[in-house]
């Protein structure tokens, strides 16, 4: 199994400067984040990745975001971007990265979009923009497809990140909330790498409620 698959809280950063980029990733890492991407619509996305790779802890994932088409995902694989994650369904991208064995989270909204993701091979199904329907169009879209592992994205905070885990979500995808707006600012990374803490430690309690009550 990829390690992707047992990551329950994927760190999103877009626009991030350079030169920050790294202190954030040591910071978020050292959290208790185990999985962070830089979406590849952020200037020098690649060259972020390159530089940053050999900084990546034992154990911990470092990915592209935002991989919208192939040229993007060959962009990403050569930068040594250890997973991707699509916004859109782009079954070259998802058959490039089975053949480069890089795990991909494959974006999608629709029954079709999230089935033609999973068909193709994704590791998981980003739905997104989950900020629209909320936990129960997770609900629904499990009915149907409960063997596929989703991924919501888009509105995901502390308030209501419980109710996607409870809805049956594999993992979330988040920015804002999980590092925290003025943290991001202000270039504050001891309060980043509090938000984080308390964010990702959030997470494996709603999980650990919700295994235990399978076991009710």
């Amino acid at each position: 199994m990829a390690l992707v698959l047992k990551v329950p809280v994927i760190g999103i950063l877009r626009g991030i400067e350079p030169s920050f980029f790294k202190d954030i990733l040591l910071a978020s890492f050292s959290a208790g984040l185990q999985a962070l991407e830089v979406t590849m619509n952020t200037e020098n996305a690649a060259k972020i990745i390159s530089t940053c790779r050999k900084s990546v802890p034992p154990g911990k994932l470092l990915g592209a975001g935002t991989v919208r088409n192939l040229d993007e995902a060959k962009k990403a694989a050569d930068s040594g971007a250890m997973f991707f994650v699509t916004p859109n369904t782009d079954i070259d991208v998802i058959e490039y990265a089975l053949s480069h064995n890089i795990p991909v989270i494959a974006g999608a909204f629709t029954p079709t979009e999230v089935y033609n993701a999973w068909s193709a091979g994704a590791d998981m199904v980003k739905v997104f923009p989950c900020s629209h329907f909320g936990p129960q169009y997770i609900k629904d879209l499990l009915g149907p497809f409960e063997k596929i592992p989703l991924v919501a994205v888009g509105g995901v905070n502390n308030s209501n990140v419980g109710k996607y885990f409870s809805a049956g979500v594999k993992a979330v995808g988040v920015s804002a909330s999980l590092f925290g707006r003025a943290a991001l600012e202000n270039k504050n990374i001891e309060y980043l790498s509090q938000n984080v803490k308390n964010f990702v430690e959030l997470c494996l309690n709603y999980i650990t409620i919700k295994e235990s009550s399978k076991n009710v």
